[in-house]
């Protein structure tokens, strides 16, 4: 199994944590409830960056002010779903399948 080359800081974490996998939207004002140990400067620059990289998909392509952002929808991309997760905790073990050929 390949190895995840992904790197989140804590403030990414924290954000797609508060986002989730379900793939269901949330907007910047729900999210703001749901990390309030974050500033709304880091919160819209942390998610600039997971919006850059494709991790989060937003309907908007810039949310620079406050009110932008709270109107903004989010949710993580379902592409990256697994990596994200093995990048934010990296000690789990994932079962190796069974259809993998062993040399």
């Amino acid at each position: 199994m390949a190895e995840s080359n992904i790197s989140l800081d804590g403030g990414e974490i924290a954000i797609i944590k508060a986002l989730g996998f379900g793939g269901g939207d949330t907007s910047g004002e729900a999210l703001m409830e749901r990390v309030p140990d974050l500033a709304i400067a880091e919160v819209i620059d942390a998610l600039g960056c997971l919006v850059t990289l494709g991790y989060v998909m937003s309907d908007k392509i810039s949310f620079t002010s406050s009110d932008d952002f709270k109107k903004t929808h989010f949710h993580v991309n379902s592409g990256y779903s697994r990596e994200l997760k093995d990048a934010m905790d990296p000690k789990q073990v994932r079962p190796t399948s069974r259809r993998v050929r062993r040399e």
